[in-house]
């Protein structure tokens, strides 16, 4: 059986405390959830888990993303998107700065 290949592990720690987070992973075969074969999870927020911004497709969900108390569906396009929506989102949150 094959597994699963990191494609991206990134961490910041910002001087606030925050912390921004994004993680991939090729997965060895699509399927009707992740017809990409991606598995990710981008996260900001506080260091207790307190999610300002987040952008993931755990099981059973598919494509979605967090933003605060709101939770949508994203519609995937490229993994290039993804990390630029994402940033778009935690820029605006900060303010413009990231």
């Amino acid at each position: 059986m094959m597994k699963a290949t990191l494609l991206l592990r990134r961490k910041v720690i910002y001087k606030d405390g925050r912390i921004l987070e994004m993680v991939v992973w090729k997965l060895p075969t699509a399927n009707q959830e992740r017809p990409h074969a991606l598995k990710y999870r981008f996260y900001y927020g506080l260091a207790d888990g307190t999610c300002q911004v987040r952008y993931d497709n755990e099981q059973g969900k598919g494509d979605h993303r967090h933003y605060d108390q709101q939770e949508e569906p994203y519609s995937f396009t490229d993994i290039e998107t993804l990390i630029e929506d994402f940033l778009n989102d935690v820029s605006r949150y900060r303010g413009g700065k990231i």
